[in-house]
This record gives structure tokens, C-alpha cells and sequence, in this order.
């Protein structure tokens, strides 16, 4: 009787000829040295197109580049020294500054407070809650029109249901900044009520639940274990106001177009009108073409491009 020797071939291809089952392919070496470059790519991609408008940029700045300049020179730290030097930047930094950190402290109260009465599981705050987003679905745009139409003295509907009469004006130099934090409380405070309700239902039970058997009182719970627990999803609400109303531009530009005067000329406004220190020339005049072809065109080329006094700022009750 022949005894045979046991295979010395490994147990996985031992099992694959048992089985039928074929070997998997084999990755050459030269496509695994090159995965992790292709998989680089993107990032690369992103860091370039973040970069170069970055550089080119600071290029720029040392340049009395324009559109109606064809050969700039090289002005060194000029262009810096007049914008630092412009007291109308200081004051639109003074005007944004106060504009973001009332309109998100307002935003940031309310929106908590709602959070907290939409947590009740009840057939009304269902139904609110749903109505709640409704702001966030209109553009910023459409909404302070809208609102612009509502605060006219004279055919207004917020000076007929108030009975304010026609003689208070909503955007006047002493309430226009007030009445853009008004629009943009308006339409951002459910951002902040949504984004903070879902930190609220994403809480344990069980600490409300002991405190409750120990019977504290509903104030206890919220300033001890509920404010503690949620502060990091009111803290992201806050970031992310914060950084959207230092950037402000179209709520107030509807609104006041910087107006009256320059009461309610953010930083974002301040630039846009603003000619440039090597130029008299208008910065969003120069970047403009006016001779658009199509309607759009034409009425942008009206506000960037229509002619007007150098330092004077068009008429904001004027807009077509």
C-alpha cells in the first residue's frame, strides 16, 4: 500500500483547486506605486485653484492694474496705505462689526428659544416646525424686497398695521440698520432653531429622566444638563452667523444700497463703490462690460456703469 505525500502547496490554493474558485488578479507593482498620485490629484486640483487667485491677487495689489489700464505699473504699498488711510473703511468695519454681533445674538436667542418650545412633541409644533423653514427657501434677495416694500412710509403695511402713519420711515439714517438686522433675523433665525432642535432630540433621556425622580426644577434642567449638552450645536449655529453676516452684501444693498448717506455701508458694500487709489474709476465699473446684450445685462450694466459724480453715491431710494 502507496502512501502519497501531503501537498506543500498553501492552504488557500489548496482550497481554490478543491472549489473551483480562480485565483484573484494580481495588482502590477507599478499601479500600486502610482495609486496614491492619482489619488492626489483632487487635492492638488483644489490647493492650485485656491492658491493662484490668491497669488495673483497680491500680485495685483502692488499694481495700478485696471480695466481701462492697459500697461499698470508698480505702485508698491500704495493701494494699502490709502485704503488704510480711508476713513469710510473704518466706519463700514465699525458698521458690519455691529450689524453681525446683533443680528447673531438675536438670531441665536430666538432660534434657541424656539428649539426648545418646537422640542414638545405636539400636533401645533409639528405643524410649525414644517412652516419654520420657509424663510430659508427664499432668496436673501426676494426676501429684503419684499421687505423693502413693507417698510415704505407711504404705502407700507408694517406703518398701517402698527399705526405708525406715513411719517415714519423704516430706513431712515437713524432705523435702516436696524430694520436690514430685522430682515436678517427674519430669515436666518430657523437655521439656527432647526440646527439646535437637532442637537436637543440628539440628547440621552436619562439624565432628565434621574433629575426629574430627584425633583428638580425645569430651570435646573436646562441651565445644569441641557444648555451643558447642547452649547457645541449652538456654538456651530453661531460660527457659521457669524461668518455669513460679517459678509452681508445683498440685504442691505437692497435694502439702503449703503444709504442714507453712509449709515448702512458694510465692508462688502464699502468695496463695491469704492473707486480704486490708482483709479477714479468705480471697481465694480471697471469689471462691468456695459453693453450687455440681454436684458440682465443691460440692468446690470445700469447699476455698475451708469454715470454719476466721483464720490457720490448713487441715490438709494432711485433703484428701478
Amino acid at each position: 500500500m502507496t502512501t502519497t505525500a501531503p501537498s506543500k502547496r498553501p492552504p488557500d490554493q489548496l482550497d481554490r483547486k478543491m472549489t473551483g474558485d480562480k485565483a484573484p488578479p494580481t495588482v502590477p507593482k507599478w499601479r500600486r506605486g502610482l495609486r496614491p498620485y492619482v489619488l492626489s490629484v483632487p487635492a492638488v486640483a483644489i490647493v492650485i485653484g485656491i492658491l493662484y487667485p490668491f497669488i495673483l491677487g497680491a500680485y495685483y495689489a502692488v499694481l495700478n492694474y485696471s480695466a481701462d489700464n492697459p500697461t499698470p505699473t508698480f505702485v508698491g504699498l500704495r493701494n494699502f496705505r490709502a485704503v488704510l488711510t480711508d476713513p469710510s473703511l473704518w466706519h463700514s468695519v465699525l458698521v458690519t462689526v455691529q450689524y453681525a454681533v446683533v443680528a447673531t445674538g438675536l438670531e441665536t436667542v430666538l432660534g434657541v428659544g424656539i428649539a426648545l418650545l418646537l422640542n414638545r412633541s405636539t400636533l401645533v409644533g409639528r405643524a410649525f416646525e414644517k412652516v419654520l423653514i420657509l424663510p430659508l427657501m427664499i432668496a436673501p434677495v426676494i426676501a429684503a424686497t419684499m421687505w423693502k416694500l413693507m417698510f415704505n412710509p407711504s404705502f407700507g403695511v408694517l406703518n398701517h398695521i402698527l399705526g405708525l402713519g406715513h411719517g415714519f420711515d423704516w430706513l431712515s439714517t437713524r432705523t435702516g440698520l436696524w430694520s436690514a438686522i430685522l430682515v436678517d433675523v427674519w430669515i436666518y433665525t430657523p437655521f439656527v432653531a432647526i440646527l439646535v432642535l437637532a442637537g436637543v432630540r440628539s440628547l440621552p433621556r436619562e439624565p432628565f429622566e434621574a433629575s426629574e425622580v430627584d425633583g428638580a426644577s425645569w430651570f435646573y434642567m436646562f441651565r445644569r444638563l441641557m444648555l451643558p449638552m447642547m452649547w457645541p450645536y449652538v456654538l456651530v449655529a453661531v460660527i457659521f452667523r457669524l461668518m455669513d453676516c460679517l459678509k452681508i452684501f445683498d440685504i442691505v444693498y437692497v435694502l439702503t444700497a449703503g444709504g442714507p448717506g453712509n449709515s448702512t455701508t458694510t465692508l462688502q458694500i464699502n468695496a463695491f463703490e469704492t473707486p480704486s487709489p490708482t483709479s477714479t474709476t468705480p471697481a465694480a465699473a471697471r469689471t462691468c462690460s456695459c453693453s450687455g446684450s440681454s436684458s440682465s445685462s443691460r440692468h446690470a450694466s445700469w447699476w455698475a456703469c451708469s454715470a454719476r459724480p466721483s464720490g457720490v453715491r448713487p441715490g438709494w431710494r432711485d433703484r428701478p
